[in-house]
């Protein structure tokens, strides 16, 4: 590194920012493989809302602070980190480069960040947990509730550090990019978690997930699953801090702030502006994640000062995937990292305590916070 924190002595040629990474992707990705990693749901709203949140948030940095550089280590969910960022839960990685997830799962172990694997992941769990990376299962709700135990009790068997279940998939979103693309799941990338007849290649994305996932899902089926296992338990999609607070009641370790990237409900609120809520709800009882619409440390640097222990960082991973396969998602986390200590050496913030000690101001007093 030269420069400063965090400055990275790069090729000119390298790119500088994620949104580098993206136009690589798009350059060498099918337009409607795209347009499935790229799209939301409905207009998409919610999707350019989260943006505009993360755009509209304001750091304070202190001065004076003597901070010649930042550390960006924590802890997540218990699990060591180089930063406070893991690797969101994203369905069919083969669909952008052949390596797929276990590619993703050997950069994250080396950039020191936690994996988390999907229950569509294209290949089985033991791939990526014989990565050497700290692994979350990401659980759907199946409607083969064996298969749902059977996950369960795979990822307790290979070491997995935590349960991540989604609640806000009843069923997929309509993606109006997909279903003008009539974009379907390709064999190759097919889930391999599930039982052969589930697998749904050749199905649209929508058509596969309301066969397989239950729309049932209460919170006595969260109970039942607090009890089912000892591993950490995080619900992903609580954008309420009614529904955080009688998370944490039932016992669940972790939340994830999450409108699903912009792909559930179109006009939702943006996952940015409801952290602040919830956080003031639980307050230290739990955990608390954010996904959509992370694009950069400095984004990272926003969700701690709003709350936030961490972020999930989905797209740009699939991005660097598809536009350099591995090398290319472990420049993506190297940058980022890079990002993060710059923003932080900047605004005075040693170290991720002292980043959530920051003040915020933004367009609305719900996303506003004093520093201390």
């Amino acid at each position: 590194m030269t420069g400063g924190p965090g400055v990275l002595a790069a090729d000119p040629a390298d790119p500088l920012t994620l949104a580098d990474v993206e136009d690589r992707a798009r350059a060498v990705l099918a337009p409607e493989v795209y347009d499935f990693v790229a799209g939301g749901s409905g207009r998409e709203e919610t999707l350019h809302a989260n943006r505009a949140a993360f755009d509209g948030c304001h750091l304070v940095p202190r001065v004076l602070s003597g901070v010649a550089t930042a550390d960006t280590t924590t802890t997540l969910l218990g699990v060591p980190a180089s930063m406070p960022v893991a690797v969101a839960p994203m369905a069919f990685h083969a669909v952008v480069h052949p390596d797929g997830e276990p590619a993703v799962a050997r950069a994250a172990a080396a950039a020191g960040v936690p994996f988390t694997a999907a229950t569509l992941s294209g290949c089985p769990l033991d791939e990526p947990a014989a990565t050497g990376a700290d692994l979350f299962l990401q659980l759907y709700w199946l409607r083969d509730r064996a298969r749902t135990e059977g996950l369960v009790a795979e990822a307790e068997r290979l070491g997995a550090r935590a349960l991540m279940l989604t609640v806000d998939v009843p069923f997929m979103g309509r993606r109006l990019r997909d279903l003008r693309n009539g974009f379907t799941v390709p064999a190759h990338a097919a889930p391999v978690n599930l039982a052969d007849s589930q697998r749904g290649a050749g199905q649209s994305v929508g058509a596969h997930a309301a066969t397989v996932i239950d729309p049932t899902l209460s919170w006595a089926d969260v109970a039942w699953l607090r009890h089912r296992t000892s591993l950490p338990l995080v619900l992903k999609g609580v954008l309420d801090p009614a529904d955080a607070r009688r998370a944490v009641d039932l016992g669940v370790d972790g939340l994830v702030v999450s409108n699903h990237g912009g792909r559930q409900l179109d006009g939702a609120v943006p996952s940015l502006l409801a952290l602040p809520a919830i956080r003031d709800e639980v307050g230290d009882a739990c955990e608390l994640l954010l996904d959509s619409g992370v694009r950069g440390g400095t984004d990272v640097l926003r969700a701690l000062a709003l709350g936030a222990s961490g972020v999930l960082l989905g797209r740009p991973v699939l991005w660097g995937l598809a536009s350099g396969g591995e090398p290319g998602v472990t420049g993506v986390l190297e940058l980022l990292r890079a990002e993060l200590a710059v923003s932080m050496a900047l605004a005075g913030a040693p170290d991720v305590a002292a980043a959530g000690r920051l003040g915020v101001r933004g367009p609305s007093a719900t996303n506003e916070r004093e520093g201390s």
